[in-house]
């Protein structure tokens, strides 16, 4: 009977998140004035025990904030982040770009964006284009295409490339908007670039599964069965690729092998998962429960270590750029959280979407200050 489910169960979990998320994405939507930004140490923030992510078995602590949704003692806006790097995040109130001391710009109205290899510069879409733009908010150029979605850009300072999709297709466009081309069709998910030589892309064919191809050649390097897969992302060594979806996820290594396979059990789905930077290592968030008595949890490794506990619904992951920081976004309490790598401590920024015009979607810890 393990994995018995009743009947509608998961389509009651879906309308479930929707209907929550929806109610707090759309929460507090004024833009509060930014005020000066300070540095962590000089707002005296208040940081809490927690299981340390990444932590070597054995010395990680259970932080549970089920009795109250949200971390206590947060800032009361996000006055800086706490590693190096800057935050490209969209949602109802435009797209923002977040500096490390705090101070954050809104870049314009996008639907989806992404930093360059670098961070120098933005790609982002609108309904029927494509834009490049700079952390400022200058457009350096646009092409028009049908549908445009989900960019990801790879490159070294000189040669780049744009994956993005349109109109039911993954296409590939130079960085500086030349050379558009057609590589194949592909579902409504974010292709991901695999890290390191050449160029290859992971993608969602129509039929589902993932397929990874070298854009300049054409073949196939990777193809996986044909099951549900709601996200893809590469180890940072490009060995592993991450087939992530809310009610089942693998991991496979470079023939196409299933090296993890993470099943939720019972009354729960994932919400979001991602690679640990520098390692193999996956870290999950799992979502149980219904209505009132939501909870979500995060864990890291194959052994399913607990990091970090919470009423209500955890959103995404990020981490860092030196790995050092993870990113918890928390709809339900209208946080952001913190949770530093080996330290056991976390930190709270709270009134998200006050700042932002609504709760963002993180879509990048980028280089840079």
């Amino acid at each position: 009977m393990k994995d018995f489910r009743a009947p509608g169960e998961r389509e009651a979990h879906d309308r479930a998140w929707d209907v929550v998320r929806a109610a707090y994405e759309t929460r507090d939507p004024v833009i509060w004035p930014r005020r000066h930004a300070r540095p962590l140490a000089a707002v005296g923030l208040v940081t809490a025990v927690v299981a340390a992510a990444l932590s070597p078995p054995g010395r990680s602590v259970i932080h549970s904030l089920r009795k109250a949704v949200g971390v206590q003692n947060a800032q009361t806006e996000l006055f800086s982040l706490p590693a190096p790097g800057r935050l490209l995040v969209t949602g109802a109130g435009g797209t923002w770009v977040v500096r490390s001391d705090g101070s954050r710009r809104r870049v314009g109205a996008y639907r989806d964006a992404t930093w360059s290899p670098h961070g120098l510069f933005i790609a982002a879409t609108r309904p029927n284009e494509l834009v490049a733009l700079d952390p400022q908010g200058r457009v350096h150029w646009t092409l028009a295409r049908r549908s445009a979605r989900f960019p990801a850009w790879i490159g070294t300072r000189t040669d780049t490339r744009i994956a993005y999709l349109s109109g039911g297709h993954l296409r590939v466009v130079a960085g500086d908007g030349t050379s558009d081309q057609a590589i194949a069709s592909a579902a409504a998910v974010a292709p991901a670039w695999r890290p390191g030589a050449g160029r290859v892309v992971a993608y969602v064919p129509p039929g589902g599964g993932a397929v990874a191809r070298d854009v300049d050649t054409g073949a196939v390097r990777l193809r996986t069965p044909r099951t549900t897969v709601t996200k893809l992302a590469w180890s940072d060594d490009g060995r592993l690729l991450l087939a992530f979806a809310p009610y089942g996820s693998r991991v496979y290594d470079a023939r196409g092998r299933v090296v993890q396979d993470e099943s939720p059990s019972d009354a729960t789905h994932d919400a979001d998962g991602g690679f640990v930077p520098g390692t193999h290592r996956v870290a999950f968030i799992r979502v149980h429960g219904l209505g009132s008595d939501v909870g979500s949890d995060v864990f890291t490794g194959r052994d399913g270590r607990l990091v970090l506990s919470g009423s209500g619904l955890f959103g995404q992951l990020a981490f860092s750029r030196n790995g050092r920081w993870m990113l918890v976004t928390w709809p339900t309490a209208n946080q952001w959280v913190f949770v530093r790598n080996g330290r056991r401590k976390i930190v709270g920024a709270a009134q998200i979407a006050r700042q932002f015009g609504g709760f963002p979607r993180i879509e990048g810890w980028c280089c840079g200050s």
